[in-house]
């Protein structure tokens, strides 16, 4: 039976959040607004049953299947809340789970680092994948477990603040976030993306 590590309800993909996120599917692409369920379980490809039993379930697109090491990730969407909300029921019933029943996100590590340095933003958008920092704007960095919070987090914190997605990855052992803009923003971001995880 596969370990649910992570189910992830999210009303309302955010710009910024969606585009991040859609650079890297190879499914079918989700718009602005449209709700999402994330799920990541253990052993990975338990994730392809789970991911038959949701399409077939609901009127759902299927955006993002990924078997990695030891966990399997799916993302499906949809402009029905509703669809999305009974597909991922449907996921639940094979699995004899409830959704409190999935992991609790662990905070690994919380930071803001304000007016970064010329050199720092450098080696920040070289290995980014988002937006870039700019010199004088502040960054957040957060690291969770399970990873696939991350892109709770983000969304959240977008949801909330104006500030920019430098990056966040939500694959593997830990999730990381890099969020960045003026200070008073990222700090309101900070605090939404850490709500989110701790709620």
């Amino acid at each position: 039976m596969a370990d649910l590590r992570s189910f992830i309800f999210i009303d309302q993909l955010q710009p910024q959040t969606l585009c991040y996120m859609a650079s890297g599917m190879r499914g079918r692409l989700p718009r602005t607004q449209m709700a999402a369920q994330i799920i990541e379980v253990a052993p990975g490809l338990d994730i392809e049953a789970l991911t038959d039993i949701a399409l077939k379930h609901a009127e759902v697109s299927g955006g993002m299947l990924v078997v990695e090491r030891q966990f399997g990730y799916l993302e499906f969407h949809s402009r029905s809340t509703a669809a999305v909300k009974s597909a991922a029921d449907a996921v639940l019933d094979e699995l004899d789970a409830r959704r409190e029943q999935a992991m609790k996100p662990q905070i690994l590590a919380s930071k803001i680092v304000t007016r970064i340095d010329n050199g720092h933003a450098f080696l920040i958008n070289r290995n980014k994948s988002g937006s870039m920092i700019l010199p004088g704007e502040s960054l957040f960095v957060l690291e969770m477990q399970p990873a696939s919070y991350a892109i709770l987090a983000t969304n959240e914190a977008e949801k909330t603040a104006d500030i920019k997605v430098i990056d966040y990855r939500m694959f593997g052992a830990t999730g990381r976030v890099y969020l960045s803009g003026e200070e008073s923003n990222v700090r309101m971001g900070a605090e939404a993306a850490l709500a989110a995880l701790e709620g």
